[in-house]
C-alpha cells in the first residue's frame, strides 16, 4: 500500500506545468489559423434595441479598459516611487525591496490582465459574429497564457523569499 502513495504528486504537477501552457499555445495557434479565412464584411441587420445595447456595452467595455489602465498605471507609479525611495535610502535591503516591488507589480499586472479580458468579453457579449468569437478566443487564450506565466513567476518569487 505504501508504494501507491510514494512520489505520486510531483508527476501530475510537472505535467500540468508543461501541458497547460502547451495546450494554451496550441489552442491560440488553432484559433488564429481558423481566423485567417473569414471575410470581414459581415453586415447583419440589427434591431434598434440591439444597437442601443451594443452602444451601452461598448461604453462599459471602455470603462473597464480605463479601469485596467488606472490600476496598472498607478501600480507602476507606486513601484517607481518605492524603488527610488529604496535606492536613495542606502539600506542593505535593496535587493529584497526590489524583489518585493517586482512581485507587487506582477500581482497588479495579473489583475490588469483580468480587467482587459473582461473588457474583451463585454465587447463580444452582444450579437457576436463567428469572427468576433474567434478573435475573443485568441485574445483570451493569449492573455490567459501571459497570466499563467506571470502567476507562476510570482508564486516562485514568493516561495524563494519566504523566511526559513
Amino acid at each position: 500500500m505504501e508504494l501507491k502513495t510514494m512520489k505520486r504528486s510531483p508527476l501530475p504537477d510537472s505535467l500540468t506545468n508543461f501541458l497547460l501552457p502547451l495546450a494554451l499555445i496550441l489552442g491560440l495557434v488553432l484559433l488564429l489559423s481558423l481566423n485567417t479565412g473569414q471575410n470581414a464584411g459581415e453586415a447583419v441587420a440589427s434591431s434598434p434595441l440591439e444597437s442601443w445595447l451594443k452602444l451601452i456595452v461598448s461604453y462599459l467595455a471602455a470603462g473597464v479598459e480605463i479601469a485596467a489602465a488606472i490600476v496598472i498605471g498607478s501600480a507602476v507609479i507606486r513601484g517607481i516611487a518605492t524603488y527610488l525611495r529604496q535606492l536613495f535610502s542606502h539600506s542593505r535591503q535593496h535587493l529584497d525591496a526590489t524583489e518585493a516591488i517586482r512581485l507587487q507589480l506582477g500581482r497588479v499586472l495579473a489583475l490588469g490582465l483580468e480587467f482587459t479580458v473582461a473588457s474583451d468579453i463585454l465587447r463580444t457579449a452582444v450579437a457576436p459574429t463567428r469572427q468576433d468569437i474567434l478573435n475573443l478566443g485568441a485574445i483570451v487564450l493569449l492573455r490567459t497564457l501571459l497570466n499563467y506565466f506571470l502567476e507562476r513567476e510570482i508564486r516562485q518569487g514568493e516561495q524563494s523569499h519566504l523566511p526559513n
